[in-house]
């Protein structure tokens, strides 16, 4: 279960210092923390227009984030709030309140436009606040949505002929949800004579006018802009919640004090967003939790503060490095323990430690396909196996060696009884040789016993055997009981039983080699059946995403239809109409 993280206040996390973004280090400590997947909900708008209230009750709060009641804009850059999200468990929910835009001491827009493209990158619920109707003026206020094409980019190689407005596939994948907030607002929802929900209210509010002219088109720039990047928009309206006298005071008031219309409206506000605001999410369906929001923060301020503009594209790839290479060493490490717990050396035959070694293995790239996501060219997962080859050839060593220590050691206490006998001349007598032949099979059968010699066993006897071959024939050859032939005989059987024992453990090194060529081809095919897998489910993922894609873009292809059917019924209805009138002055005259 993962740690919540709650902050008992909102604090800074870009801050906007003399027209320059800056990143707070301090909130990225708190977003490095958060390890549960988060839902991030940000509000843009003109400053002195409410934004901070709706935050601090979406926080679940009377205050925190700063209210403004004057002319001045209080927030400054964006500011973070992190607080467990009310209906999803192992949720964080991030709140980003806004700096507000237009403010007069700004003078300029060049960082409305960027804080507006931050808020939008970064959240997966976009809320966008103004005051009053959705007029030309509303509409004119936010024309920072036209210049997202200016701000943003989906992708670092964008094709220069294609036209991000026309074709927004890529921004819709990852662009937010839209609600749009309209504060103090007096009218009655209605067009035509028939009464509107706010969400059809805004659906009206956002269709094109039929022209060409530069007026036409610069009143459809924005409708288009918000139709075409945010396909999922929904609309709250909420009467003024007390007399304007008394907005300076607003946080201080208990419900009850305020317009009961308007306390229900900020409820069913609180209550859409918790139940509808998702995870935020990259392309590839992954997840976003604190690190991550913290390496794109980190990505696109340095992308703007470098004067380029954010890619989101550029931002996964980042992430992705981050990410992949810490997937690499969880891998390792995993491995590292697995090996640890399981092995003891000297391991009693090379397979017996493969075979551990190809446990640990699957598991730690398991651990590395859990983890990682967007390996390009597959780098990390071949610097995973680099890494794996090398642990095994490294446990390897360690088991050749610790057996060679093992055998070694064993021969000193089982053959140094021997070496001291043929010191004091025990075996230089006649007979001595088969004692001496007898006494050595009898040391070899006792050190063939002991357990766990490990895979140097043979190899280290048959050396320390062959180094005791000028003892072995001076004592031969000084045993006056035996016959030139007898020795003769005896000299050609220990070169047969050395010849013999050199070709046993040449098989044996073959055997080896063979084992390692298995295993490594094992591993090979693990490394590619695991990756197969995964990129099975990225395809699939992909395709869920183009199809959403695909579908939010036919919904709006049909809702434009739609409309210009209607459009197209109304003047033929129109038409018909007036042919009818002209029918009747007709008739009329000619009755006359």
């Amino acid at each position: 279960m993962a740690p919540e993280i709650n902050l008992p206040g909102p604090m800074s996390l870009i801050d906007n210092t003399k027209g320059q973004l800056v990143v707070n280090p301090e909130a990225l400590k708190i977003l490095s923390a958060i390890t549960q997947p988060v839902v991030v909900v940000a509000i843009v708008g003109l400053y002195r227009t409410g934004k901070s209230y709706l935050m601090n009750k979406l926080a679940g709060k009377k205050n925190g984030f700063s209210l403004g009641s004057t002319v001045k804009s209080h927030t400054k850059g964006i500011w973070m709030w992190c607080v467990p999200h009310p209906k999803k468990p192992e949720h964080t929910l991030v709140l980003l309140d806004t700096e507000g835009l237009g403010d007069i001491e700004k003078g300029d827009n060049e960082n409305d436009s960027w804080i507006f493209a931050l808020a939008i990158l970064l959240s997966s619920t976009f809320v966008y606040n103004s005051m009053g109707t959705i007029n030309q003026q509303a509409m004119d206020q936010l024309y920072y949505v036209t210049e997202l094409t200016h701000r943003i980019r989906s992708k670092s190689s964008p094709d220069e002929n294609e036209n991000e407005v026309e074709d927004s596939a890529d921004f819709v994948s990852f662009f937010p949800d839209f609600v749009w907030t309209l504060r103090d607002f007096s009218l009655d929802l209605e067009a035509d004579g028939q009464p509107l929900t706010p969400d059809e209210y805004l659906e009206y509010s956002l269709k094109l006018t039929q022209g060409t002219s530069e007026k036409d088109k610069n009143f459809n720039l924005p409708r288009l802009c918000i139709q075409k990047f945010f396909p999922k928009k929904k609309c709250f309206v909420f009467d003024l919640p007390i007399h304007r006298r008394k907005l300076a005071q607003l946080e201080k008031l208990q419900d009850e004090e305020l317009d009961p219309e308007f306390v229900q409206q900020v409820a069913d506000f609180c209550s859409y967003i918790f139940s509808n605001s998702k995870t935020k999410t990259l392309s590839g369906g992954i997840q976003v939790n604190g690190p991550r929001l913290e390496s794109l923060v980190l990505t696109y301020v340095n992308a703007i503060s470098s004067g380029d503009l954010p890619c989101m594209e550029n931002a996964v790839l980042a992430l992705a490095q981050i990410e992949n290479s810490a997937a690499v060493q969880k891998a390792i490490a995993h491995y590292d323990q697995q090996m640890g717990q399981k092995v003891q050396l000297p391991a009693e035959s090379l397979q017996e430690l493969l075979d551990l070694h190809r446990d640990s293995e699957r598991e730690a790239i398991e651990v590395f396909i859990r983890s990682s996501f967007k390996d390009v060219d597959h780098l990390f997962q071949k610097e995973l196996a680099a890494q794996l080859d090398k642990k095994r050839d490294d446990f390897c060593k360690q088991n050749q060696e610790a057996s060679s220590d093992r055998c070694s050691a064993l021969l000193q206490v089982i053959f140094s009884p021997l070496e001291e006998e043929v010191k004091a001349g025990i075996y230089s007598k006649p007979g001595g040789y088969r004692l001496f032949i007898q006494k050595l099979q009898d040391l070899e059968k006792k050190y063939y016993e002991e357990p766990r010699k490990g895979i140097q066993a043979e190899e280290i006897l048959q050396t320390y055997l062959k180094s005791k071959e000028s003892v072995t024939d001076a004592i031969l050859q000084t045993d006056q009981i035996l016959t030139e032939k007898e020795k003769e005989i005896e000299v050609e059987r220990v070169k047969a039983e050395s010849a013999q024992a050199s070709a046993k453990m040449l098989q044996e090194m073959q055997r080896k080699n063979e084992q390692m060529m298995e295993q490594k081809e094992r591993s090979y095919q693990e490394h590619l059946k695991q990756l197969t897998e995964k990129m099975e489910n990225d395809r699939v993922q992909l395709l869920k995403e183009q199809e959403r894609t695909l579908a939010l873009k036919l919904q709006e292809q049909e809702r434009l239809l739609q409309e210009g059917f209607q459009k197209e019924s109304r003047i033929m209805k129109n038409e018909i109409q007036d042919l009818q009138t002209k029918m009747r002055r007709r008739k009329a005259c000619t009755i006359s």
